[in-house]
């Protein structure tokens, strides 16, 4: 069972949470295996200006909700307030006067992108992407992704309050590495991307990062646009309903502050984009569904991974023909270079493979975003076979 909530938290969480622990949301969100809890204890004493008895309630929150390795969950803590560390008011960073002019006009650029979001995608009014923080690397932190060698599900890793996830959050290589490393000892198929930016799910005010606020402007809004509307509805243990749901938000609200901004030309290169992505999304689709068939087989393990290597090659050379007629990029090039596995081809299935469910439903509330999200926490309240009928139907009327 869950249960709503109003603003600004997301509005559905897991039931019967004792208001002193919420706080330990995104602290279990990211899970790090550690070196020692007395190190990261002396992190953040000398680093952290931090109220010592949240602290306490936040350890005692691990400790109630079943956090059984304090030193691994001290570490995403560490993660976490080192960000918050490094932020600053973008009030103040805009008025320095050795601020690059470059900088100063993207994060003016991010206010009236946040005004938008909450004016006309009525999206939450927190104080998220009021403050700046240069992480000092193109990217915050890594998703990992495993799948079992001959399944296409991914594994799954459950959290207090925040619920399960198809994937686990590191801002440390070393410990990612060691992880990864012992699931590839398990033979499984292992897939790391890197992350420009995480939603805390209103538990925090995620600052604007230097991982993105210099790219192309559709695309600054878009991510914007997309981590808001985890604040505004977040399903416990759908990581597909999640981020399918964020991504359609993110998709028409691009389309209609381009729009809004009068930027016709990139909003016709902007729908090519997401017709030509939506064609590749299409392909690993179908690629997955062969490999499912050939999983569920009972030919012998040395003849599936031998079937599962060709279905991927055919992949690739399926992707290099049809991508070979787009005059705008989809996106995917540079995705498609390394090896591919199910974990690889899993982690683009959880974001966009029922994006098209929710843009059909908007389209049909005329682009109500206010019932949108109605409907949504309705749907998300359903038992899973009901709610993908009910999103199968959105299709079909």
């Amino acid at each position: 069972m869950v249960k709503l909530k109003k603003r600004y938290l997301p509005k559905i969480i897991m039931p019967s949470t004792p208001a002193w622990i919420k706080g330990s949301t995104l602290l279990c969100l990211f899970r790090f295996e550690t070196r020692s809890p007395a190190i990261e204890l002396d992190w953040l004493r000398e680093n952290v200006k931090f109220n010592l008895k949240i602290l306490i309630l936040v350890i005692a929150g691990f400790l109630g909700t079943g956090c059984a390795d304090l030193g691994y969950y001290l570490h995403s803590v560490k993660g976490q307030l080192s960000v918050m560390q490094e932020s600053r008011d973008i009030d103040e960073v805009v008025e320095q006067e050795s601020i690059d002019p470059k900088l100063k006009q993207r994060l003016q650029l991010v206010a009236r992108i946040r005004e938008f979001a909450f004016k006309e995608l009525d999206l939450p009014e927190s104080a998220s992407y009021t403050r700046y923080a240069d992480v000092g690397r193109n990217y915050v932190l890594k998703n990992l992704y495993a799948t079992e060698e001959f399944s296409i599900s991914l594994q799954r890793w459950c959290y207090p309050i925040a619920g399960c996830a198809g994937y686990r959050g590191y801002f440390d290589e070393d410990m990612l590495e060691a992880y990864k490393s012992v699931l590839l000892s398990q033979r499984k198929d292992v897939y790391v991307g890197n992350v420009p930016a995480y939603s805390t799910l209103g538990w925090f005010d995620d600052p604007v990062l230097n991982t993105f606020i210099f790219w192309p402007e559709e695309r600054l809004a878009g991510l914007i646009f997309h981590e808001l509307a985890h604040q505004r509805l977040y399903m416990d243990g759908d990581s597909q309903f999640n981020e399918s749901f964020a991504m359609a938000v993110q998709q028409s609200g691009t389309e209609k502050w381009l729009k809004h901004t009068a930027q016709y030309e990139t909003l016709e290169q902007y729908r090519q984009r997401l017709v030509n992505r939506e064609r590749v999304v299409n392909l690993i689709e179908q690629a997955r569904a062969q490999l499912n068939e050939l999983y569920d087989s009972s030919l012998d393990e040395q003849l599936k991974r031998l079937q599962k290597r060709q279905v991927l090659q055919q992949l690739k050379q399926d992707y290099r023909k049809l991508s070979a007629s787009f005059t705008v990029q989809d996106g995917f090039s540079h995705w498609f270079q390394g090896e591919l596995n199910n974990a690889k081809l899993a982690s683009v299935s959880t974001y966009y493979s029922d994006v098209s469910y929710f843009r059909q439903l908007l389209t049909r509330l005329d682009e109500d975003y206010s019932r949108f999200y109605e409907q949504l926490e309705k749907t998300a309240l359903l038992e899973p076979a009901q709610r993908r009928k009910q999103m199968e139907g959105w299709a079909l009327n």
